[in-house]
């Protein structure tokens, strides 16, 4: 039997943890920073790449483990592109994701109600990036495009699926198996690049 190939899993979010532990191959041992007592850094970049870059640094300076972080959020295109980079802050601001949710939902109402860049259109961003003892970054980002549902629908996701829908379907992430939500999602579409262009996986 093979040994399993060390990897910290750079996040403190148990959804990302355990999606992105689900699309790594079992010759992975998927290690949390909460295990080995590592605190997030400061995420100071100004993109989802330049985030995602300084975790998976941040983290293998930390442990000497392979380390892969994402980067993620959602972007409502009515709102200027926000919460974006911004996502999991915004949600801290309103008092939790439920609460910001309704506060996206509230703003593209009144932008409807003046008729002025009124768009349900929105797009989940995830950037991956991967640091080891190479000393050099293989990244991908992934995109899934869609609306933002009039109400808050589903329980089975996390952050903001509850008011996203993507393209060609009816209901929200949240409202979707977590298996089916996961094969299409943005964390995914990311995954694949890196398998694709770095044959990591």
């Amino acid at each position: 039997m093979k040994k399993k190939i060390n990897i910290l899993v750079g996040t403190h979010n148990a959804g990302k943890f355990k999606e992105l532990s689900n699309l790594l191959p079992k010759k992975f041992k998927k290690i949390s920073p909460n295990e080995l007592r590592i605190k997030s850094p400061k995420e100071t970049g100004k993109t989802f790449l330049a985030n995602s870059k300084l975790k998976a640094k941040y983290f293998y300076q930390k442990s000497k483990i392979m380390s892969l972080s994402d980067d993620s959020g959602l972007s409502v295109k009515c709102l200027n592109g926000k919460p974006g980079i911004h996502s999991a802050r915004f949600a801290k601001k309103y008092g939790g994701f439920k609460k910001a949710m309704k506060k996206i939902i509230k703003d593209i109402e009144i932008k409807k109600k003046k008729k002025k860049n009124f768009s349900y259109e929105a797009e989940f961003v995830c950037s991956l990036s991967v640091y080891d003892k190479s000393g050099k970054f293989k990244n991908s980002v992934g995109k899934v495009k869609g609306v933002i549902s009039k109400k808050i629908a589903g329980k089975n996701g996390f952050g903001y699926d509850s008011i996203f829908i993507p393209n060609n379907h009816k209901i929200t992430f949240g409202q979707m198996s977590k298996r089916k939500k996961m094969m299409i999602d943005h964390r995914f579409q990311a995954y694949e690049k890196l398998k694709k262009n770095f044959n990591l996986f």
